[in-house]
């Protein structure tokens, strides 16, 4: 799918007068600070100019979000970054990364997403001197914390140092976004639920329409029914396709567990947790601006 068409899709201004989903806008200081650094985290993803680049190397939007997010991981047989990926329907992912992998060398693919990202996120947020402070508190934070367990996070925290403060603060955005989302998969497959019943959870919890989010995951529809009857039999969802009270306390007792697994990133921040997460809104609410990232509110919780 090319960047234009999926820009289409997601960037219709009028989402952004949507509201804050209640379970994001009451979170826990974990979830604050994901939230305050999302539109930040995922820069590469949504920024034209690392489309175009990559663009110029075969890549289509697909091909740069998988190949831009999986080149933390080395260069693996694309099973292991869909397994990492947890959320997306595996022989999608794994296609796309092998498709990636056929245009450009994992090296290469690194370099210019990386390089692209912290020129487009220069762009947008300017000279600041405020970033290269941030960044390098965050940093620190990432260096920090421990990798068990956490595929995609420790993929970003191996790399060498930047030297860029742009690149920097994206690359500590990144790794505290893969580290919260590498715990989020633990929480859940533990607790019984596969990756499409949480999806459908997820959006429904989150307020979407059913598919409207998961649909985007690529599962078959034989798998997406499957989920919906599992939901259903434990009094998750109803017959409607809506969720139940029953399962927004579930979901929101998953989310409590996934934001205690986040207690050294909210420690690490410490006494500057409010200042630096006013920051990163400030920062993200630019991206938005730029069109670097979609409007939609639910999109930003969602991940």
């Amino acid at each position: 799918m090319d960047y234009g068409t999926v820009i289409a899709a997601y960037f219709d201004p009028a989402a952004a007068e949507l509201p804050t989903p209640a379970p994001v806008s009451a979170g826990a200081p974990a979830r604050q600070l994901r939230d305050a650094f999302e539109p930040l985290s995922m820069h590469a993803v949504w920024s034209p100019l690392v489309h175009e680049r990559l663009g110029a190397r075969g890549l289509d939007f697909f091909g740069t979000y998988v190949g831009g997010r999986g080149c933390v991981l080395g260069d693996p047989n694309g099973a292991v970054v869909a397994s990492a990926f947890a959320a997306f329907e595996p022989s999608m992912i794994a296609g796309v990364w092998d498709q990636a992998r056929s245009h450009v060398g994992v090296v290469d693919l690194r370099e210019a997403t990386f390089s692209s990202t912290a020129e487009s996120l220069r762009s947008v947020l300017g000279d600041d001197p405020a970033v290269a402070s941030v960044a390098d508190q965050l940093s620190d934070i990432v260096a920090g914390l421990d990798p068990t367990g956490r595929p995609l996070f420790s993929g970003v925290q191996a790399l060498e140092a930047a030297e860029d403060p742009h690149e920097r603060l994206w690359r500590s955005c990144l790794a505290l976004r893969e580290h919260r989302g590498d715990a989020h998969v633990a929480v859940y497959i533990s607790d019984g639920f596969d990756p499409v019943q949480m999806n459908i959870l997820t959006e429904l919890w989150l307020d979407y329409p059913f598919g409207e989010y998961s649909s985007s995951r690529a599962w078959p529809e034989d798998r997406t029914e499957a989920a919906l009857a599992s939901l259903e039999a434990r009094g998750l969802t109803d017959s409607d396709r809506r969720i139940t009270d029953a399962g927004r306390r579930r979901r929101s007792e998953l989310e409590d567990r996934t934001d205690a697994m986040e207690d050294g990133v909210v420690a690490g921040v410490g006494a500057d947790f409010e200042a630096i997460c006013a920051q990163l809104e400030a920062w993200s609410a630019q991206c938005i601006e730029a069109r670097t990232f979609p409007p939609d509110p639910r999109k930003r919780a969602a991940g």
